[in-house]
C-alpha cells in the first residue's frame, strides 16, 4: 500500500471529499423539478423511473446512440422521459436542471459534468436520491473487498432473526427500484461502491460498514487518497445513535475514527475490541453493550479462507448492531457457503475441483482467493489493465500455483510476475474455454483450477458476472466431455 492515508474529518462527515457541486442541494424530489439523468444502466433507468413517478421533468441521456435495453428505453418515453442519444452535449445545461443524476461508472472528468460542477448543478449518484425517500433503516457496506460476501451474509442473518432486509445497491436491484416498498419495520441492506458514494450529500445510514482499504480503481479517482476519501463519505451523515463498523486492523481505516460522529465498533482478527465481533483463541467473540459472549469457533464457519473470517466478524458486528441475536447468527455462520461468483464451487471432474472466484478484480481479492486453498493450484487469471501491481501475489503464487493460463490486456505483465515466482507452467489464452481446457490439461487428481481473474472484466466481457457464467458453462462442458469453446 502506498503508506497511510490521513483523512481531514469534521463531526458528521468528511470535509472537501465530495464533487456533489455548490449549488441547490435537492433533499427532496418535487413535482415540476427538472432532472438530467446521464447513463442508461440499470441504476439510471431505476432513477428515471422513480422521479417521473415522482412528478419530475426528466431528461435521459446516453453515449450509446442505440439503448442498451429498448424495452426500458420505450417504457421511459412513455412515461414522459425525453432521451437524448449518441453523446454528452453541453446544450443539455442550456436550461439548467436542478440536479443531476449520473450512472455511478461515468468518471466525474466527463465535460458534461464537469461543465455542470463548474456551474454549481448538483451532480448526485442513484442511491442519494433514493434515499430521500427512505422509510426503513439503512445498513450500508463498502469496502476495497469482501462487500458482496458481507452484505450477503449480513442479510442472511437479519433475515433469519425476523428483521425483514431488502438487499440493493451495488449488488442485486437498484435502491431507486425498491426504496418506495420497504417499510419503518423492515431493513434497507445495500453494498455501496465509492463511485456510488462521491455523489452523495444526505444519505445517512443507521449502520454502516468499512471494511477495509487496498488501492483499487485509481484509474478513476486519480489517488488512493482520493478513493479512500469516497469510501469515507459514507459516515457523513451519521450521529450518535448511529453504529459506524470498522476494521480495526488496518491502521488507514483506524485512523478514520477520531472524526466520526457514530458510535464505533470494531472487529479484528488480531484480538479484543472494546466493543464489535473479534477472534480470540478458536472462536468468533462479541463484545456490545450488554456483555462478552463467544458465538462459534472459527472452525465452525462455513466459508473457506482468511478474509472470510474478516467477513464473518463484519456482518457478526453489523448484525448485532441491527438488532440480531448472536445465537441466530452463529446459526447462519455455520451454513452460509457464499454468494455466485466468489470463491464458489463449480464442479470436481477427474479428481481435480473447479472454483469461480470471476468477482476478484483487483490483485488483493485474487491474493486473498489463492491463499483460500493450500495448492497446488492452476490459476487462471487477467484482464483488463488498470495498472495495477501484482508484485504482491508473488508469494502466494511461489507457494501455491503449478501452472497459470492468462487472458487479456494484463496476460503480459502476469506472466512476468508468474516467471518471478518460479510457476512452472505459463500460457496465454485467446478466450475463456480455451483457458480452462489448458488448465485441465495441466491440472491431476487432488489439484484446484481456481479462476480469480486480479483483474476487471470489461476488455473481454462486459461484467465478472458473465465472465464467471461462462467459466461454469466451459467447465460443465469439459464435465460432459467437450471441448470448452
Amino acid at each position: 500500500m502506498a503508506g497511510v492515508v490521513s483523512l481531514r474529518v469534521r463531526r458528521f462527515g468528511v470535509a472537501d471529499a465530495g464533487v456533489t457541486g455548490k449549488g441547490r442541494w435537492a433533499v427532496r424530489l418535487r413535482a415540476g423539478q427538472a432532472v438530467l439523468v446521464v447513463g442508461m444502466a440499470r441504476s439510471g433507468v431505476a432513477a428515471a423511473q422513480l422521479l417521473l413517478r415522482h412528478g419530475c421533468r426528466v431528461t435521459v441521456n446516453d453515449l450509446r446512440t442505440e439503448p442498451e435495453d429498448p424495452a426500458a428505453a420505450a417504457e421511459l418515453q412513455a412515461l414522459g422521459a425525453r432521451l437524448v442519444l449518441g453523446g454528452h452535449p453541453l446544450e443539455l445545461l442550456d436550461e439548467p436542471p436542478d440536479f443531476i443524476v449520473k450512472n455511478p461508472g461515468i468518471p466525474y472528468r466527463v465535460p458534461l459534468l464537469t461543465e455542470a460542477l463548474r456551474r454549481g448543478i448538483p451532480v448526485y449518484t442513484e442511491i442519494e436520491v433514493a434515499s430521500w425517500l427512505a422509510q426503513a433503516p439503512i445498513l450500508a457496506i463498502t469496502g476495497s473487498n469482501g462487500k458482496t460476501t458481507t452484505t450477503s451474509l449480513t442479510a442472511e442473518i437479519l433475515a433469519a432473526a425476523g428483521l425483514q432486509p431488502v438487499v440493493a445497491g451495488n449488488i442485486g436491484r437498484a435502491l431507486c427500484a425498491v426504496v418506495e416498498t420497504v417499510t419503518s419495520h423492515q431493513w434497507l441492506v445495500l453494498e455501496v461502491s465509492s463511485f456510488q458514494l462521491m455523489g452523495v450529500e444526505t444519505f445517512h445510514p443507521h449502520v454502516a460498514a468499512l471494511l477495509n482499504l487496498y488501492p483499487a480503481h485509481l484509474d478513476y479517482h486519480g489517488s488512493f487518497a482520493a478513493y479512500a476519501a469516497a469510501k469515507a463519505r459514507l459516515f457523513r451523515k451519521m450521529g450518535p445513535e448511529d453504529t459506524a463498523v470498522l476494521n480495526g486492523d488496518q491502521e488507514v481505516v483506524r485512523n478514520l475514527a477520531a472524526g466520526l460522529g457514530a458510535r464505533v465498533w470494531w472487529f479484528s482478527r488480531r484480538g479484543p475490541v472494546e466493543q464489535g465481533a473479534f477472534v480470540r483463541g478458536d472462536g468468533l467473540w462479541l463484545r456490545t453493550p450488554a456483555g462478552e459472549q463467544m458465538v462459534l469457533p472459527v472452525r465452525a464457519l462455513a466459508l473457506p479462507g482468511v478474509h472470510n473470517v474478516e467477513n464473518a466478524l463484519a456482518a457478526l458486528a453489523l448484525a448485532a448492531a441491527a438488532g440480531a441475536p448472536p445465537a441466530v447468527a452463529a446459526e447462519v455462520l455455520a451454513r452460509f457457503r457464499g454468494v455466485e461468483h466468489r470463491l464458489e464451487f463449480v464442479g470436481r471432474w477427474a479428481g481435480v475441483s473447479y472454483f469461480n472466484d470471476s468477482k476478484s478484480t483487483n490483485p488483493t481479492a485474487a491474493l486473498q482467493a489463492l491463499q483460500a486453498f493450500p495448492g497446488p493450484l492452476v490459476w487462471i487469471a487477467g484482464g483488463l489493465d488498470r495498472g495495477d501491481d501484482f508484485a504482491p501475489l508473488v508469494p502466494a503464487l511461489r507457494d501455491r500455483v503449478k501452472a497459470a493460463v492468462l487472458l487479456g490486456q494484463t496476460a503480459e505483465r502476469l506472466a512476468e510476475v508468474c516467471h518471478s515466482a518460479g510457476v512452472a507452467r505459463v500460457a496465454q489464452a485467446g478466450s475463456l474455454g480455451e483457458a480452462v481446457w489448458q488448465a485441465a490439461r495441466w491440472a491431476t487428481a487432488g489439484d484446484v483450477v481456481l479462476l480469480s481473474p486480479a483483474c476487471a472484466s470489461w476488455d473481454m466481457f462486459p461484467s465478472f458476472e458473465e465472465r464467471g457464467r461462462l467459466f461454469k458453462e466451459a467447465v460443465a462442458r469439459l464435465g460432459a466431455g467437450r471441448t470448452p469453446e
